[in-house]
């Protein structure tokens, strides 16, 4: 009797070591998942560039107390009490997209889908080429914003929604000047149009050409506050230019424009400094580049 009474005592301890770990897995899930939406909501937004920001305050901050600089700590520590309703009404409009598109969204589906939506593939890279090359030969003016990390649902949100497969046809056909969607911009996000007459924000940089128009500054814009790359097609000229990182890339040809696609498709990652120094040359003008003739 009193070996059954222990056999029972056993598997009692047991089933609440088994709920004690269930609880523990459960907890640690609910954490990765919180963990997951933040980081993805401050790679998704303009968040991280803020937070670098931060943290070159807080830098300055700590060799200041190393230093013994009292007046600039006191200025710190008192900064610091205000500093979360600053950041609150810093972050708003990101907190507010946050919250709704966790409440439209599946949960579990980011897990489950483990594919790059903005991978694109071969055929994606020369329909692009083939299009804008052909619209740069007739001169229409285009632009045409490829999507990277940093989602540009603002950006798509200011246009007509299409999610069509790219083809060169479907593209040239946009902007010609008598289909209702030319005025604008198109977003493309890995192997599909996401949207098509989207508007983008002009740049304000004042050291870029007084030559170039609407279409060009929106093109810098628009690399200025995201890590999109933009082709541009000039109207007036024909020529084939490339905003990315605040800079325009001026009178590309087929052959760097394909190349630039293919970096692009392969290691997402911008142009080392060999080849930036084979392919252009820094023009007077900061935020300009061209190619070498």
């Amino acid at each position: 009797m009193q070996y059954i009474r222990e056999w029972i005592s056993g598997i009692r301890d047991s089933f609440e070591i088994m709920h004690f770990s269930l609880i523990n897995a459960l907890e640690i899930m609910l954490i990765a998942v919180v963990v997951y939406y933040i980081v993805k909501w401050i790679m998704n937004n303009h968040v991280l560039v803020l937070l670098k920001g931060m943290l070159v305050l807080l830098a300055f901050y700590i060799l200041a107390s190393i230093i013994g600089f009292d007046a600039v700590k006191w200025i710190f520590q008192n900064a610091l009490g205000i500093s979360i309703t600053a950041l609150i009404i810093l972050f708003q409009p990101e907190l507010r997209k946050g919250l709704e598109q966790l409440g439209k969204r599946n949960i579990v589906t980011p897990f489950l889908d483990s594919a790059d939506e903005n991978v694109f593939t071969d055929n994606t890279v020369d329909e692009i080429v083939e299009a804008v090359c052909a619209m740069a030969k007739e001169r229409t003016g285009a632009l045409i914003v490829i999507e990277r990390k940093v989602r540009l649902d603002e950006v798509e949100n200011t246009g007509i929604v299409l999610d069509a497969i790219i083809s060169s046809e479907l593209i040239m056909n946009i902007f010609q000047k008598n289909f209702p969607l030319h005025d604008g911009a198109v977003v493309i996000r890995g192997n599909r149009i996401a949207a098509a007459t989207c508007y983008l924000p002009r740049s304000e940089n004042n050291t870029l050409s007084k030559e170039l128009g609407t279409r060009h500054r929106a093109a810098v814009g628009v690399s200025e506050v995201s890590d999109s790359v933009t082709i541009v097609v000039s109207e007036e000229t024909g020529a084939i230019s490339i905003a990315e990182n605040g800079e325009l890339t001026r009178r590309v040809g087929r052959e760097l424009l394909y190349d630039r696609l293919k970096e692009l498709q392969n290691s997402s990652v911008g142009l080392d400094g060999k080849t930036k120094k084979k392919f252009f040359r820094k023009d007077r003008k900061k935020g300009e580049k061209s190619i070498n003739s």
